[in-house]
C-alpha cells in the first residue's frame, strides 16, 4: 500500500465513521463514494472497524486506569462504556455483526474478535493474569462488557442490602470521571 493509498484509506474510514455515528442504524455504509474501491467487501470494512474501536478502547483503558488506579475494573467499565459514547455508530455496526454475521467468515471474524475483546477486558480490570486469559479472559471479559452496558459493576466485598453475603452491585455514573474525592468518599463506604 502507498502513502498516498493508506491516507486515503484512512479518509474514507473517517467518512464511514462519521455516517455509522449520523445513521445509528448498524448497517455497514457500502453506499459511500470511495468505499467500495478502498476495502474489498464487507468483512474487510469491518476489520477496519473492529480495529478501530479495539485501538480506541485499548487507549481509553490506559487513561482511565491511570486516573482511577484503585478500582480496576470501575475504570475499564468507564473506558468502555465511554468508547461506546464516542464511537456509537461503530458499536452498533459490531454488534449487529456479532449477532447477525453476513456469512462464515465473517461469523469466524467477530467471533475472535469478540473473544479478544473480553480477554483485553477482563485483564485490564485485574479478573485474569495474563497466564489465564486464553481460559478465562472470554467469559470473565463478557461479564465486564455486560456491566459496562447496563451500568452497574458489583461491590466487592460487601454485604447485600439485607445483610445477605451475595454480590451488592453500586451504580456507576454514565459518564465522565468521579472527582478524586469521589472516590475517596467511595473507598471510605466500601
Amino acid at each position: 500500500m502507498t502513502w498516498e493509498a493508506f491516507h486515503h484509506r484512512g479518509d474514507i474510514l473517517r467518512t464511514v465513521i462519521a455516517e455509522a455515528g449520523a445513521r445509528r442504524d448498524g448497517t455497514l455504509p457500502m453506499d459511500l463514494p470511495g468505499v467500495r474501491e478502498t476495502f474489498r467487501d464487507e468483512l474487510d470494512l469491518l476489520a477496519s472497524l473492529q480495529l478501530r474501536w479495539h485501538t480506541r478502547l485499548s487507549g481509553r483503558i490506559e487513561r482511565e486506569l491511570a486516573d482511577q488506579p484503585t478500582d480496576l475494573e470501575a475504570a475499564v467499565v468507564a473506558a468502555w462504556r465511554s468508547t461506546a459514547d464516542d464511537l456509537a455508530g461503530v458499536r452498533e455496526i459490531l454488534d449487529r455483526h456479532r449477532a447477525r454475521p453476513l456469512d462464515d467468515d465473517m461469523a469466524r471474524a467477530m467471533t475472535v474478535a469478540t473473544a479478544k475483546e473480553h480477554q483485553l477486558l477482563a485483564l485490564m480490570s485485574g479478573l485474569v493474569s495474563s497466564v489465564q486469559a486464553d481460559q478465562h479472559g472470554a467469559r470473565l471479559g463478557a461479564r465486564v462488557e455486560e456491566r459496562a452496558r447496563n451500568g452497574r459493576i458489583p461491590a466487592t466485598g460487601s454485604t447485600g442490602p439485607t445483610g445477605s453475603t451475595g454480590p451488592a452491585t453500586r451504580t456507576i455514573a454514565p459518564r465522565g470521571n468521579p472527582s478524586f474525592v469521589d472516590r475517596l468518599k467511595a473507598a471510605l463506604a466500601a
